[in-house]
């Protein structure tokens, strides 16, 4: 909406974390879709990888405005995980001297039959695994909450808490075990942090993470999602290879290069290698 604004009144756009494809405009959903539509009516296009970029060159994007950057999450986290102490209340209250899952769920396109899997497996996990605690800042989205309710509820090591602010989530990121998620940033913020991350779609706009092996993708298949975490809870080399992958997306100087094309009033091209 607001790049359309922008187009009426003939003020450039900047697309951040522009040329992000899985290919199908209904997963994920509105965000495809959203992210090609601002790019047809974008004059800069910030795209965090040299995949990004072919992604946008193969929709006949101009290579003169299309910067890799790398992303801005990389560099917000420079700052959010700089200190220990959480916000919330609910966070306070978690013991870290145990092994935590940070775990998030939310996603439309799982609604239904796949979300209610996914809980199944979680609660699998929690039955099997005593000793590990999961913490789930729940969505405020009703079907989310009243599913969580069901199959996590009573369950003494689940933890179901209000959702939070990037600063506390980060943060609880940054002093957890590992990260099961089906959002789209926490595929990149994760291994920024060196934490392994599961990722629970079917399809996911972040391809370079699968190729570097920081995150694996899991679907919301019950066997698939207890055996991997299985895995990284019990397979120290396993877990090693995960959490020590390289993070394809950025070395924390996005904002840095973004800033600079933008204050380069000569010309609109400006490459940063």
């Amino acid at each position: 909406a607001a790049a359309l604004a922008a187009f009426y009144r003939q003020i450039p756009v900047g697309h951040v974390e522009a040329g992000l494809r899985t290919g199908n405009i209904y997963s994920p959903w509105p965000e495809e879709m959203n992210r090609r539509l601002t790019g047809r009516l974008a004059t800069y296009h910030f795209a965090p990888t040299p995949l990004a970029r072919q992604n946008l060159l193969a929709e006949a994007v101009s290579p003169d405005n299309i910067i890799v950057t790398g992303n801005t999450v990389i560099d917000a986290m420079n700052y959010t995980v700089r200190g220990e102490q959480f916000v919330s209340d609910e966070l306070q209250q978690v013991d870290f001297s145990h092994r935590v899952i940070a775990m998030t769920c939310h996603r439309r396109e799982n609604y239904g039959e796949p979300m209610r899997s996914i809980f199944t497996a979680v609660r699998r996990l929690a039955l099997d695994y005593p000793d590990v605690e999961i913490v789930y800042p729940v969505h405020l989205s009703p079907v989310v909450r009243d599913t969580a309710r069901e199959l996590l509820g009573g369950v003494p090591n689940i933890r179901l808490i209000a959702p939070l602010d990037a600063v506390d989530m980060h943060r609880l990121m940054a002093r957890s075990y590992m990260v099961m998620t089906d959002s789209g940033g926490i595929q990149e913020e994760a291994p920024g942090l060196g934490k392994p991350v599961l990722v629970m779609r079917d399809t996911t706009e972040r391809p370079e993470a699968l190729a570097f092996g920081t995150v694996h993708l899991v679907g919301t298949d019950y066997d698939k999602i207890v055996n991997e975490v299985s895995t990284l809870l019990d397979d120290a080399v396993a877990y090693d290879k995960m959490s020590k992958a390289v993070n394809p997306y950025g070395d924390g100087q996005a904002c840095r290069r973004i800033a600079d094309v933008l204050a380069n009033k000569e010309t609109n091209r400006y490459d940063v290698k």
